[in-house]
């Protein structure tokens, strides 16, 4: 018996486990609770600094923020600083990693992977997601349109790349090796490894495109002044 519901079966996992006093919709509530208000807050301060922030740059600022939090205080933060006790604890994080981690033990095991590419995220994507958040909200009122849009497109392909190698070493693990780290229960499997982390695929590539458009268009009327210079000589 190896005292834990994770998977691959007989997977070691640091310390004692100690299972959630905390029911899933309770747990999922307060932290729905958590990065609701956090990000209501934002667009309150983001009103108050820029009035003419428009509804899709609002939409676009929930995002950054939800990540920056997430990046920084839950994912990468409270992960790397707690990962060899979290089995144990019974702190609110601890608990949403320890339901998390039933759709990827790796979380739960202090692997090297999920070590290293946290900490990426919380010393790059986190900080970045925060400054790209401060543009968003600054955007047009002080003419950072540029640089906001070059951040919004490094941060994006940093979350495309991770999401690419997240989900490339779970299925080549499968594949090659035939460890799976994932429950194959609906809510654990589809709900949790691919619903949650669906987002991180598909909101930046979005975001890559528009920042691609915007980019482009900002150097249309400098080509177009280049060709009549051309023209006239």
């Amino acid at each position: 018996m190896h005292g834990h519901p994770y998977y691959p079966p007989g997977v070691k996992i640091p310390g004692r486990y100690s299972p959630n006093v905390l029911a899933v919709p309770v747990l999922l509530g307060a932290f729905g609770i958590i990065l609701i208000a956090i990000v209501a807050v934002v667009q309150l301060l983001a009103k108050q600094v820029n009035p003419a922030i428009g509804r899709p740059e609002q939409l676009t600022l929930a995002w950054f923020t939800l990540c920056a939090f997430l990046h920084c205080f839950f994912e990468a933060g409270y992960f790397i600083l707690n990962h060899e006790s979290i089995a144990a604890s019974q702190h609110l994080f601890a608990q949403l990693w320890k339901e998390y981690a039933l759709s990827d033990s790796r979380y739960m095991t202090s692997d090297p992977f999920m070590l290293c590419i946290e900490a990426l995220t919380v010393f790059i994507w986190g900080p970045l997601s925060i400054l790209t958040a401060i543009l968003i909200i600054r955007d047009k009122a002080s003419n950072t349109t540029g640089l906001r849009h070059i951040l919004q497109s490094i941060v994006s392909v940093g979350h495309l790349y991770g999401v690419a190698l997240y989900y490339g070493t779970c299925y080549f693990e499968e594949r090659y090796n035939g460890v799976s780290y994932n429950r194959p229960e609906f809510l654990y499997y589809w709900a949790y490894y691919v619903g949650l982390n669906s987002p991180w695929a598909v909101v930046p590539a979005v975001l890559l495109y528009r920042s691609s458009r915007a980019v482009s268009r900002a150097f249309q009327p400098s080509q177009s002044n280049a060709t009549d210079f051309k023209k006239q000589r």
